[in-house]
């Protein structure tokens, strides 16, 4: 899909990837490119894209309440305390995605990221937002999937000892957590719009 926005069933102009499933048009609408804060928070969006490499996102989407379950609604501190008993409950839990390098990832950034300051992590992502005023994208052909930010974000991620993020995951949570507004320029959600 290349195209601009196209109306969806309440005759709004969306992305055309928010309407592909009720569970994008959801996520679309009221949660994707709006502004997350929160050290925990955060972590579950890093998390999750990290989770997503090489997935398609609807299968992360709709394991989402498996995820919070399995990984103690991502609160650093807790999944900072995950033992060897914990991963092998990972390693078999049928409601996430059992991938041994995410998981193994997601524990030792838990475990890295609870000896930083509160708002450590937030501070760190917010500061690689580019500056306003960046054109709108037309179509899904002007979103790019690497910028300079997220290569920059990715690079200090790993520098500090986290691990799984690159440039495209990065930008990915740049997109999630509302760092950039991809919606395109005449879709509703645009600028936190949604419904």
């Amino acid at each position: 899909m290349t195209g601009g926005s196209i109306p969806g069933p309440d005759g709004l102009p969306r992305c055309p990837w928010g309407l592909s499933t009720e569970d994008y048009t959801a996520y679309h609408d009221e949660e994707w490119g709006r502004s997350v804060h929160g050290d925990d928070a955060l972590f579950e969006r890093l998390c999750l894209e990290a989770f997503q490499s090489g997935l398609s996102w609807i299968t992360i989407l709709r394991r989402r309440e498996g995820f919070r379950a399995a990984f103690a609604g991502f609160r650093i501190e807790a999944v900072a305390a995950f033992g060897e008993a914990d991963r092998e409950r990972l390693l078999v839990d049928e409601g996430i995605i059992r991938n041994r390098a995410k998981i193994d990832a997601t524990l030792a950034n838990a475990k890295l990221l609870a000896g930083w300051d509160p708002g450590e992590l937030d501070a760190l992502i917010w500061s690689h937002a580019p500056e306003p005023g960046r054109p709108a994208p037309r179509t899904l052909a002007d979103v790019p999937a690497v910028t300079d930010e997220s290569t920059a974000l990715a690079k200090a991620l790993k520098k500090r000892g986290v691990r799984f993020v690159g440039p495209t995951t990065a930008y990915a949570l740049m997109q999630a957590c509302g760092l950039v507004d991809d919606h395109l320029k005449d879709c509703v959600a645009r600028g936190g719009g949604g419904r």
